[in-house]
């Protein structure tokens, strides 16, 4: 562990910057460890907020991240950090009405991301964005008055909120600008079929168009379509994705493009004793030679901890992070689960089963070589991970 480490901030209360702070501890930190959180709640799980919470089939207390170690830390919840100065090494943070610099010698950025919002200035009531608790609560609240629901954006956010609700025996309308939803994620090979899986349980599904107004009078009523049509609607859920928190950062010094710029150990370019983790982190990965923005929870969570064994390491001991990003999506009774990233494939095929059953297996490729594998199998794609980390030739075949 480096000598000069006795100050650790982290800037994050997620996943990213809970495992952080819990793995420094674990790994033999004995400093002060200070945790900057934007949010009043104890760390949650944030997958259920488009899903089980958002339906009711789990209480909020059920959310809750379990403690995997005592942090034995100093946690601000409800602070925000305002700006970083590498040059006296200190965080300005608000916390209620107060301002202060906390000091550090070691920092962990895992600020996150925010919902982008909707770009044509002021919406009516009713229009409202998904990413905290306390958003999901208070679209599950409007929920119980049975609305006509449109929701923007074919996303995961999107396209599981939409799920949901028709779970639930609601009117959905969902606008996607693509030809298909998830057709970003998923390729255009099978983003229709996730298309027919909604259309099946109900959802009406507008692809190819974008959305011109919100209708209403201090409250939305109906949505203008670029194609002229008109929905109506008493509650909008609006999904067009995050952006990275990096405002803070501004003037630091430290490289952020399209997130805060790290090494494939999360070192942040620019900065020493300064890691990054997480939704906000464009990180390096080795397998893929690029740099990547992840935002998924799988992801968030084994970052963190690596993160902050790079910070206790020093630059002589580090590991490259080159774990194959994982994520998965429940919508209806489909469970997708994505291994490896399948940007810039260039070569596609089913190598189990059948799409049209949904149990199968798909594989992507790109020069020759397996990049990422998708399966609506529970489990299945950990059969090709061997196959994603070693470059395999495409197609790939299973372990087992």
């Amino acid at each position: 562990m480096p000598t000069d480490l006795k100050q650790v901030v982290v800037v994050g209360a997620g996943v990213a910057g809970t495992r952080a702070a819990e793995t420094l501890r674990q790994d033999g930190f004995d400093g002060e460890l200070t945790v900057v959180g934007a949010e009043r709640h104890s760390p949650y799980h944030r997958p259920p907020l488009s899903k089980k919470l958002l339906s009711g089939k789990v209480h909020r207390a059920g959310i809750d991240m379990a403690a995997q170690f005592d942090m034995e830390a100093r946690v601000l919840r409800g602070a925000s950090a305002l700006a970083l100065d590498m040059s006296s090494r200190t965080v300005q943070v608000r916390d209620g009405a107060d301002e202060f610099a906390l000091p550090f010698d070691g920092l962990v950025i895992a600020s996150g991301a925010s919902p982008r919002e909707w770009p044509n200035g002021p919406v009516p009531d009713g229009v409202m964005l998904l990413r905290t608790v306390d958003d999901c609560l208070a679209i599950r609240e409007r929920l119980d008055a049975r609305p006509r629901v449109v929701i923007v954006g074919g996303g995961f956010i999107g396209a599981e909120v939409a799920a949901t609700c028709r779970e639930i025996g609601l009117d959905v309308v969902l606008v996607e600008q693509a030809a298909n939803p998830l057709q970003a994620a998923l390729g255009e090979q099978l983003a229709s079929n996730w298309a027919d899986l909604h259309r099946q349980h109900g959802v009406d599904l507008r692809v190819g168009v974008s959305v011109d107004e919100f209708v209403g009078n201090g409250r939305v009523e109906a949505v203008r379509l670029s194609d002229g049509s008109q929905l109506p609607a008493d509650l909008v859920v609006v999904g067009l994705g995050v952006t990275p928190v990096t405002d803070w950062l501004d003037g630091s010094g430290l490289r952020v493009d399209d997130g805060v710029v790290c090494d494939a150990t999360g070192a942040v370019e620019g900065g020493t004793n300064v890691v990054a983790a997480g939704d906000v982190a464009s990180w390096w990965h080795p397998l893929y030679e690029r740099h990547l923005r992840i935002e998924h929870w799988d992801h968030a969570a084994r970052q963190g901890a690596v993160a902050a064994r790079t910070l206790l390491a020093g630059p002589e001991r580090v590991q490259a992070y080159d774990e194959a990003p994982y994520f998965w999506s429940d919508q209806y009774d489909v469970k997708v689960q994505m291994l490896g990233v399948p940007t810039d494939y260039d070569a596609f095929e089913i190598v189990e089963g059948d799409p049209d059953t949904w149990e199968f297996v798909a594989a992507y490729g790109c020069r020759g070589q397996t990049i990422a594998v998708l399966g609506t199998v529970a489990g299945r794609v950990h059969a090709y991970r061997d196959a994603i980390t070693a470059r395999a030739a495409f197609p790939p075949s299973p372990e087992n």
